[in-house]
């Protein structure tokens, strides 16, 4: 049996202009796209005619067995010798579970390649006017998955609230009282600054800036939900100078 091969493609953070070149060149050939919710249809028009889209969605909170159906489907149709782009939104290794299918693939030998994404955690502050390095700021950055699903003792809030680097919490709209919380009762000062990003580089993108004691009444006053970054941190005073996206659109 000729086996195919899997291209585990990192799609960017919702602006289709930020897919890399090799990303799209894995999407033109592709026999078979297996696609996320977050990423931007408009990428599929870079699909051959004939190509099978397979849509597998996760809802938050809603993830069920969809995972072992996205696996179940890497490896049926790589053993049809078929080439299978699986499309992620962001980057595959950053809290993108691509590291567990290639794990998977993997264990049947079947042959893939990793084609990085531009994420989030990055993008987003950058569409906000808000570097998450910067020489006066922050020397340094933390990315944090924000959800905490049975992993709020693995987080070292003592040691997060201790740097003065940027931190960026993915998926953590659910939680944004507990973060705040748990930030300014291990030390972190509450006027430290906050924005959360909703709709990261999109039409739809909005940005609101407080500090850790008044970031959690202005997003439900505003009504934010996911998908949205947080990041906490000096570099976000940086927002109201530098911002231009919002602006733009």
């Amino acid at each position: 049996m000729n086996k195919g091969k899997v291209y585990i493609v990192g799609a960017g953070p919702g602006d289709p202009k930020l897919i890399t070149v090799y990303g799209r060149e894995c999407i033109e050939k592709a026999d078979v796209i297996i696609y996320d919710r977050l990423v931007s249809e408009q990428l599929l028009t870079y699909a051959r005619e004939g190509t099978m889209l397979l849509y597998c969605g996760k809802e938050p909170g809603k993830h069920g067995n969809i995972q072992q159906q996205i696996h179940q489907w890497l490896v049926e149709h790589a053993l049809q010798g078929k080439t299978v782009v699986r499309l992620k939104g962001g980057d595959p290794f950053m809290f993108g579970r691509g590291g567990e299918e290639a794990e998977h693939l993997r264990a049947y030998g079947i042959p893939y390649e990793i084609v990085p994404g531009v994420t989030a955690g990055v993008a987003a502050p950058a569409y906000a006017g808000i570097p998450v390095t910067h020489r006066n700021y922050a020397g340094g950055v933390t990315f944090i998955a924000g959800h905490l699903s049975g992993e709020r003792d693995r987080i070292r809030w003592d040691a997060l609230s201790e740097a003065t680097n940027t931190i960026v919490f993915y998926m953590g709209m659910a939680n944004i009282g507990y973060i705040c919380e748990q930030l300014q009762r291990h030390g972190k000062d509450g006027e430290t600054p906050v924005a959360v990003i909703e709709w990261a580089t999109t039409t739809e993108q909005r940005t609101v800036v407080g500090t850790l004691q008044t970031i959690v009444d202005i997003v439900h006053e505003k009504q934010f939900s996911s998908p949205a970054i947080i990041v906490v941190g000096d570099v976000v005073r940086l927002h109201d100078q530098l911002k231009w996206v919002e602006e733009k659109w």
